[in-house]
């Protein structure tokens, strides 16, 4: 599968990023989300279009704001794209 979009990309390399610094699989991300491991990976990959609810649930087991979340990703695609 193929990321959904350019902005899902970012925001799926955003958590990833954010997994690996805290040293947890995605297993163990999912366990922290009541999620399957499919979907936070599906996430991940940009493949997913998180809802609302996910993001918030994503972002507590991160220990971040669901906002530096978003922040995060679009940072991402703005540096994908040669801006900032």
């Amino acid at each position: 599968m193929t990321p959904a979009s350019p902005e899902h990309a970012a925001l799926g390399q955003a958590i990833r990023e954010l997994r690996q610094a805290a040293g947890l699989s995605q297993e163990e991300l999912a366990d922290r989300c009541g999620m399957h491991r499919t979907y936070v990976g599906g996430i991940e990959r940009g493949e997913r279009n998180v809802s609302f609810r996910n993001l918030l649930r994503l972002a507590a087991a991160l220990d971040v704001r669901a906002s530096q979340l978003l922040a995060r990703g679009e940072d991402l695609r703005a540096g994908g794209e040669g801006g900032a």
